[in-house]
């Protein structure tokens, strides 16, 4: 068994408690192997292990690493989308999990191949308080969602939320809830959405109670990351 698989069993063990302790199927919870600044060796193991949901931060790194794994892999974009950079996202990627203005969507709708399949969007939420990050505020959720289901060549899935760093359990698990609430509210507006993209391998437990069906994990999959 190589040290991937046993990481990817451990993982599976943690969801799968997590999930039975609110009652849910651990099979709903869908895990992105994020391989940021991982070696190609390293995902080419975790494929092996079974894991087909791959999801980059930085764009060139990805597309270096996109021809090595094979065509049935589904890669998410989960870093800041910028201006200079849609085109290539929108052509190379499945999914974008951080879609926070309508500006960014319309050029993905409209940099998105006509041969390809709609691109699968998250629209990322801002944190609490925090008007330097990414994402979009409550108040202009709704327009944006609108804007998403009406463009060409995007297909809104759901929300995504990354708390802000250093947050202790009670700060996390009110993030979470929050996103699950709009969430929701979206759902009741008639969006048909299915995606609830949060929690990371430190917080996966608090995401996965909170209703998460997509948690993100990088250290618990690949171990450090080497940033030299």
């Amino acid at each position: 068994m190589t040290q991937i698989t046993k990481q990817l069993v451990r993982l599976h063990r943690r969801v799968e408690s997590a999930a039975q302790s609110v009652d849910r199927d651990p099979d709903s919870i869908r895990i992105l192997a994020v391989s940021k600044k991982q070696p190609i060796e390293a995902l080419v193991a975790a494929y092996s292990a079974g894991l087909r949901d791959f999801a980059e931060n930085y764009l060139q790194e990805a597309l270096d690493k996109i021809p090595a794994i094979e065509p049935d892999a589904v890669w998410h974009f989960i870093g800041p989308v910028q201006s200079n950079k849609t085109r290539s996202i929108a052509a190379n990627f499945d999914w974008v999990h951080t879609v926070s203005s309508q500006r960014i969507a319309m050029r993905l709708s409209a940099q998105r191949p006509v041969d390809r399949d709609d691109l699968q969007v998250c629209i990322q939420l801002r944190p609490s308080g925090a008007e330097e990050r990414n994402g979009v505020t409550e108040e202009d959720l709704p327009d944006l969602a609108a804007a998403i289901m009406a463009a060409p060549k995007l297909c809104l899935r759901g929300l995504m939320i990354m708390p802000l760093p250093n947050n202790n359990e009670a700060v996390t698990h009110r993030e979470f809830a929050r996103a699950h609430r709009l969430y929701d509210e979206l759902k009741c507006a008639g969006y048909a959405i299915d995606t609830l993209s949060m929690g990371m391998s430190a917080d996966l437990e608090v995401a996965i109670t909170q209703g998460s069906t997509c948690i993100r994990i990088g250290t618990d999959l690949f171990g450090s990351r080497d940033y030299e």
